[in-house]
């Protein structure tokens, strides 16, 4: 087991969040004086299907989708800002965005769309969506729920990321999914560094990822005020000295 050394806290945050958006996120963090080590849970490939069916509107539930479709004519109702930005990015002109999750994008395809108009296309990563489709399906909607990208775990915490925590110089966690708060631990544990947690301030988009990182002896947990990896780095404050 690697022996870790507990030294004054670091001014580095680990960013667990995949591609896109890690470097994003990133550099927000650098922004702020803070150092970002990248150890992204998931790697994301994209595999869209070679035709989509016709549909009243595409809905995107995250950014990996919006970047694995090429742009076409349809509506685009994207989960949130970040999404949207990705999609118009993309070449998407007909772009709208809800409120940040899955219930806000399903409240807002309800409010915009009708479901006698024609079925919604849903593109989602592969083992994702299905809640969303169910949703949907509950408001009166037919659902085409398409498979556009896959999202494999990491094997282990990159070199920069398990030297930072064996040195204690890993301050603070940023986390954007229930997944891959999940992974990341078992990454810390194998690397045998656990006990690093109790030293780091973990920060999440979400409750149900704060449930998930429990079992770790975290310094603390906080919440963003909304579920967008954008409102991560202002809850770092300032980095310590």
């Amino acid at each position: 087991m690697p022996r870790l050394t507990i030294s004054a806290p670091g001014a580095a945050v680990l960013i667990t969040r995949p591609e896109p958006g890690a470097a994003e996120t990133a550099a927000a963090c650098a922004a702020r004086g803070w150092t970002p080590v990248l150890a992204p849970s998931l790697l994301l490939r994209s595999c869209p299907p070679a035709t989509l069916p016709p549909a009243q509107a595409l809905l995107l539930p995250s950014r990996a989708a919006a970047r694995a479709l090429p742009a076409s004519a349809l509506p685009v109702l994207a989960v949130g800002e970040g999404t949207a930005a990705e999609a118009r990015a993309r070449g998407f002109t007909r772009v709208a965005a809800a409120g940040g999750d899955a219930a806000a994008l399903a409240a807002a395809a309800a409010a915009g769309f009708d479901p006698q108009a024609g079925p919604l296309l849903l593109a989602v990563g592969r083992g994702y969506g299905a809640e969303l489709a169910a949703a949907l399906r509950g408001r009166g909607f037919r659902v085409l729920r398409r498979v556009v990208y896959a999202a494999a775990p990491a094997i282990s915490l990159p070199d920069a990321a398990r030297d930072a925590l064996r040195a204690g110089r890993v301050a603070a966690a940023l986390f954007t999914s229930p997944r891959g708060a999940r992974i990341t631990i078992a990454l810390i544990r194998r690397a045998g560094l656990a006990e690093a947690a109790g030293t780091i301030r973990a920060i999440v988009i979400s409750p149900r990822i704060a449930q998930v990182l429990a079992p770790l002896p975290w310094a603390s947990v906080a919440i963003t005020p909304g579920p967008d990896p954008a409102l991560l780095p202002a809850c770092l404050g300032p980095p310590p000295v």
